[in-house]
């Protein structure tokens, strides 16, 4: 109850715009640290053990474009919560 309260106040301010970018913006942030990671570690590994250099570059591929999914995801979150 208390929550919907809120969330009209904050729709009539204009708020839950901003909140909505900002949150989408956080998300971005994190998926490109994520990204970066992922990659860092998997050239770690890479030099480490240079046999298992296919089995580390496609496992590398499928988790960043999972996170990559998220990214966009929380880009288009940001431009419906913008212009709508």
């Amino acid at each position: 109850m208390l929550l919907t309260v809120l969330l009209q106040a904050a729709a009539e301010l204009g708020l839950a715009k901003f909140g909505a970018c900002i949150g989408a913006s956080i998300a971005v942030l994190g998926a490109g640290i994520g990204i970066g990671r992922i990659g860092g570690q998997a050239m770690e590994a890479m030099a480490r053990q240079p046999e298992a250099l296919g089995d580390l570059r496609s496992s590398m591929i499928v988790a960043a474009a999972l996170i990559e999914g998220v990214a966009f995801f929380a880009i288009i979150v940001c431009l419906l919560a913008f212009f709508l």
